[in-house]
């Protein structure tokens, strides 16, 4: 996450100052790597925790886990999608110091909509995992207010990551 943070401030940076369009097109290019690899870490411990943790669930407790399952692949293939098109559409214009056209604008009136909803998806991984761990770590049904401090701390992954998989270790180990 570090790495992100720096490329995007260096390209806030180079786009401020208007240096070299090439070098730019440097960092533009790298963007939808970092994101993939940053993304991809994030999504499979999601995956793990909320898969890895439904045999330990309570027999009484059913959990939608095909629901899960769908919106949870929805943002992995707009994420590859996304950063296809922004490889293609970087390298097209900035590389060649081109105007975007109609195409290029146009295409954002297909991607909001699908951003948004792959942003809801996201948000339900979240509440999925939030929800399958406390769940694990109760035994019982849970409600929203259970497992609100879960939510939030997977939410900002970096930092809740610290607290919370060391509780899974322990629920995974007894």
């Amino acid at each position: 996450m570090l790495v992100q943070i720096v490329v995007m401030a260096n390209m806030m940076s180079s786009l401020m100052h208007k240096q070299n369009p090439a070098a730019m097109g440097l960092y533009f290019s790298l963007f939808p790597v970092i994101m993939i690899i940053f993304a991809g870490t994030l999504m499979g411990w999601m995956w793990s925790v909320a898969i890895g943790l439904q045999k330990l669930v309570p027999p009484n407790v059913k959990m939608k886990v095909m629901k899960f399952k769908i919106f949870f692949f929805i943002p992995l293939v707009y994420i590859a999608l996304i950063s296809i098109f922004f490889i293609f559409a970087i390298d097209g214009h900035v590389m060649n110091n081109d105007q975007p056209g109609v195409m290029f604008f146009s295409s954002f009136a297909i991607i909001v909509p699908i951003h948004l909803f792959a942003m809801f998806c996201m948000f339900y991984s979240l509440y999925f995992v939030a929800k399958t761990f406390k769940t694990v770590e109760l035994q019982r049904a849970v409600n929203f207010s259970d497992f609100l401090g879960d939510f939030f701390m997977i939410w900002f992954f970096p930092i809740g990551i610290w607290v919370i998989q060391p509780k899974i270790n322990k629920m995974v180990n007894t």
